[in-house]
């Protein structure tokens, strides 16, 4: 699927970014930033992990695009989750001259070594919405709110659910160990769900409530289905029944809802449990619409790729981005200035006013 639109669209209604002051105990902007005539044109890199998600084909994209209307040059790569390329191809750009280094990490603790060769000739890094670990040299991050997220993952579960008095089974999926927004995700879900599970109304019959043994390592599809066609096998017996899926990717929605459908579910007397998602791909939202799963949080990619180019422009420029958080992304080393963004709940109701009125999707590409 190719994007139709330009971010010339997008920008007047995206967030503006202006020059505000941002201090850092640590290694500062002003350190890193290059001068403007320095700048000027120069090349910027950009990394992403991978092309099997088409939300991270839309991100570079689109960062790619609106740098080059600006007049840079742009090395865009995507490292099909590994780690070893990614940290090739950061390696490759910090030679070839990058004046900035845009980078969604795989795994957010590998490249210090990198980041550490990047600070030493003064190239600023901006994490882009997955946090960059254990090193003082990323000098900002531009992500949505992915606390938030989790929370609009568990009230839409719970929205789906219903107003019965329950109990309701439900079992629980998070993201990637290895990513940081993982824990947020699962974190701001818990801070919903835990309450209704402490009362009783929500029961995960598996026991598994713990991230480390709901986590998906590298949030892989099949992955995810092995370990829900393994939860039915082991727990779902004697005619116990699944009523809700906690999901936090629509990849990982895909690869549950097959299992559920090879367990007996998606009839008419055997209807699918409430699965939520993330990210409001193609293949999720053609499923919401046909009354699978049931919804997706909606981040528009467009927004923040645009957020994230006006940061790279003013700091390239020699000035300071605004930031609308300083105390929350601890990545270990600093808390990073970052840029959050909020995310939106998508499901059958609204999915044409938030996805085909604001022109993300063609009403086309959802048949």
């Amino acid at each position: 699927m190719k994007f139709t639109r330009t971010l010339a669209g997008v920008a007047a209604s995206a967030l503006v970014l202006t020059l505000s002051a941002c201090g850092s105990s640590q290694k500062t902007a002003d350190q890193a930033a290059p001068s403007g005539a320095s700048a000027a044109g120069g090349l910027v890199g950009v990394t992403m992990p991978t092309k099997s998600s088409e939300r991270w084909i839309h991100d570079g994209d689109n960062i790619k695009s609106a740098l080059e209307k600006l007049g840079y040059k742009v090395d865009l790569q995507y490292a099909e989750n590994d780690i070893p390329t990614q940290v090739n191809q950061i390696e490759n750009q910090i030679t070839k001259g990058a004046k900035l280094l845009v980078i969604a990490s795989i795994d957010g603790t590998a490249i210090t070594t990198q980041l550490q060769e990047a600070a030493d000739r003064k190239i600023p890094v901006i994490a882009y919405d997955r946090l960059i670990r254990n090193s003082p040299n990323v000098d900002y991050y531009a992500t949505f709110d992915n606390f938030k997220v989790g929370v609009e993952q568990a009230n839409s579960l719970v929205k789906g659910l219903g107003d019965g008095p329950g109990p309701f089974n439900v079992e629980l999926f998070a993201g990637s160990p290895d990513d940081n927004n993982a824990t947020f995700f699962f974190n701001g879900a818990m801070s919903v769900l835990k309450p209704l599970m402490d009362s009783g109304k929500l029961v995960v019959k598996s026991g598994q409530t713990d991230f480390a043994r709901a986590a998906i390592l590298r949030w892989d599809p099949a992955t995810a289905q092995r370990r829900m066609e393994d939860l039915l096998t082991k727990t779902y017996t004697g005619g116990a029944k699944v009523a809700g899926v906690l999901s936090p990717y629509d990849g990982l929605s895909i690869g549950i809802l097959s299992a559920l459908k090879s367990n007996g579910y998606g009839t008419a007397g055997q209807p699918y449990p409430i699965v939520t998602g993330q990210d409001a791909e193609v293949a999720s939202v053609k499923s919401i619409i046909a009354g699978e799963q049931y919804s997706t949080v909606f981040k528009d990619t467009r927004i923040l790729a645009d957020t994230t180019v006006k940061m790279a422009d003013a700091v390239l420029k020699g000035g300071k981005p605004e930031v609308n958080n300083t105390k929350d992304y601890d990545n270990g080393k600093k808390v990073v200035p970052s840029y959050l963004l909020q995310p939106v709940t998508v499901d059958k109701a609204n999915y044409q006013k938030e996805l085909v009125d604001s022109g993300y999707y063609t009403a086309g590409q959802l048949k």
